[in-house]
């Protein structure tokens, strides 16, 4: 059996999400104070019912992490 590829990870402290009647676009990347816009580099499009999982699963994963370690601050 062919050993699978490691998955690429990257950073992403910057967010922006988009939406239509069909799809969610959730664009990743890094922007930083003295960088005159954010540097896009990841691009997830998916449906409604998907990203209101992803929602879902977001809520769920913070809530254990702030259950563990203590409340987290708002940006």
């Amino acid at each position: 059996m062919e050993k699978p590829e490691p998955l690429e990870a990257k950073y992403a402290n910057y967010f922006q999400v988009g939406q239509n009647a069909i799809e969610f676009v959730i664009e990743c990347g890094q922007h930083y104070a003295n960088d005159p816009a954010p540097l896009i580099h990841t691009r997830v499009i998916t449906s409604p019912t998907y990203a209101k999982n992803l929602l879902v699963v977001l809520q769920e994963a913070m809530q254990k992490h702030e259950d563990q370690f203590g409340p987290v601050s708002d940006v």
